[in-house]
Parts: structure tokens; sequence; C-alpha cells
């Protein structure tokens, strides 16, 4: 009763805000992103009759409170589905700088989900194993389906679950991650969405802006693709920006990124758009091409960066790559 797994963190391309249901995660509205790879989580989950408690291990070190609470809401869905309630062990491990705004709650919590099914011997497919991914993060029922994915809203399990978007970019996109540590609340802005007067406007395009993603995705238009990505991203902190705490994630360095990013396109016509999701650190999207001199001018803002292109679905491990 023990499985281990891998996921990929995931970039919001059309990013999700907001939860109807909190307990659930049902978001208020569909998400599509892309997931990020070699960057990894890696979990290993085994249930234990004989033991009296859960214990949690993030990073080596133990996890409490809150994020405790939305691994038990997992672990607890997996122990209903399968039936008995025996306590489990957990320890998870990510390869990427977490709470900067990569995504690590995505593959984290597909990770889990991944090796808890596993361990608790569920026959289920990727779409239904997003649905658990989802109790913990919405972002991670993405990362279980992996690649370009698309979470649709609903009001349960047979509705908000995710599929894979099949597109030619998979091969020819590089992303550029410009990190810029600054410590970010996702769950908070999640909390509040609702309350921003730019909420109603942004859910008003929504349904435009996913079917003009999906399009872009199928036809295999990249500038299409990632200009939709540039101009989400900045919809997503003008409603955040203009709710109740007026939580403004940015600093200096990512508009730096931002202005380089635009002199690249504008003055030397490189396929290159930045995107962020709830955080300062920035992604900047472009192609194989292009990448090497992408990268310099993101470090050239005093940033480290990393390269990464595009990762597949959550997958369980050989034995052998327990993390105990």
């Amino acid at each position: 009763m023990k499985a281990t797994a891998k996921a990929h963190p995931i970039q919001g391309l059309v990013k999700y805000h907001g939860m109807r249901d909190e307990e659930l995660r049902l978001p208020y509205h569909d998400s599509i992103s892309v997931c990020t790879a070699p960057s990894h989580s890696k979990t290993t989950a085994e249930f234990v009759p004989a033991a009296d408690e859960d214990t949690f291990v993030l990073d080596g070190e133990p996890v409490e409170g809150r994020g405790a609470e939305r691994i038990r809401a997992v672990v607890d869905h997996v122990r209903d589905l399968a039936g008995f309630d025996h306590a489990v062990r957990f320890e998870s491990q990510n390869d990427f700088p977490t709470n900067i705004g990569f995504g690590s709650s995505s593959s984290g919590f597909a990770a889990a989900a991944m090796a808890l099914v596993e361990a608790a011997g569920l026959d289920m497919t990727r779409p239904e194993i997003s649905t658990v991914a989802r109790r913990g993060s919405s972002s991670a029922a993405r990362a279980v389906t992996g690649a370009f994915s698309h979470l649709r809203a609903g009001m349960n399990d047979a509705d908000c679950r995710s599929e894979r978007i099949e597109t030619d970019l998979e091969d020819d996109l590089r992303v550029v991650a410009g990190m810029v540590p600054s410590y970010k609340e996702t769950e908070a802005a999640h909390e509040e969405a609702a309350d921003s007067h730019m909420f109603e406007s942004r859910m008003a395009h929504m349904h435009g802006q996913i079917a003009d993603m999906r399009d872009a995705l199928r036809d295999g238009d990249f500038h299409r693709t990632f200009e939709l990505a540039e101009h989400d991203s900045l919809s997503l902190a003008a409603t955040t920006m203009t709710g109740p705490a007026g939580w403004v994630y940015w600093q200096p360095r990512t508009i730096e990124i931002f202005n380089a990013v635009r002199e690249l396109r504008n003055e030397e016509e490189i396929p290159v758009y930045f995107s962020v999701d709830t955080g300062a650190s920035v992604y900047v999207n472009t192609t194989d091409e292009y990448v090497d001199r992408v990268e310099q001018a993101v470090a050239d803002c005093g940033v480290d960066t990393r390269v990464w292109g595009v990762g597949g679905p959550a997958r369980v491990l050989d034995a052998d790559e327990a993390l105990f």
C-alpha cells in the first residue's frame, strides 16, 4: 500500500481566480495551463493500518496548520473512495523554488493524488484523478493530465475535471523562468476574488477567452496563444489589485522583465511573451530557436533563470525511486 509519483508544475495561460466552493475547490470559471519540465514534485505515500495518525512531510519539514489541512482533504477523499480509514505516511519534495509564483502547489497535489490513488489500489483515469488533486489545489487538476490542459468549471466531480489539449506547440515551446523571490498568499487572494469590482468584468469575457485559447492551441499558433496568456496575466493582476486587500505581487524586477520582453519583441522581432501567475516571478515564453537570446535578456534584469520545456502528465514511479 505504498506508491511514489511525480508531477510537473503548471504555468497558467487562462488563469482561474476565486472559488465558488472552497471545500471542493470548484473554480468560478474554466482555466487552461501548460506544465513546465523538468521542474517537478515527487511524492511517496503509504497507507499504514497499524499507525495511529497521519504524518505529512514537505521538503524535509513536518507540515502543520493550513498546509496539513489541504493535504488531509486529498487523503480523506482517497480513503473514502477506497473504503478504509488507514493512517498515511506522506513525504513530498520539490526540485524548484517554491512559493514565488511557479505553481508548486499544482505539482505537489498532482503527485500526491497520483501516489495516494495508486497506493490505495484504485483504478482511475487521469481525468478522474484530477478531481482528487483538485481538492488540494484547482491548478493541480491540470498538472495531473499534463502538457496543455483545460480544467472545466462545474458543481461536481463529473463536470469539474481536467482534460489534455493536443497541440503542435508542445515540442518547440521554451519557458525562461525569471525568479523574483517575494512571498505570496495565493489562497487569501482567491478568497476575496469576487469582492473586486473588476471580477464581473473578468467573468464576462472568460468564455470567449477560453474559446480563443483552445482555437489558438488547436491551430498551433504560438503568437496568438501567448499573446492571450500575456493579456490574461494583466487581467488577473487587475482583479487581485482591486480586491479588499489590494494585493500587489509585482516587484521592480518583475516590471523590468516585462519591459525587456517587449523590447525583444518590438525591436528584434523575437517571438516572446511574458506571463505571470499569482506572484512576482515571470514566465517568459519563446521558441527553441530564440531561447538563448531570451534567457540572456532576462538574466540581465538581475534575476536567476531556468529554462523549461513542456512537461507531461503526472505518473507513478518505480519502487526504487521512493522517498522512504
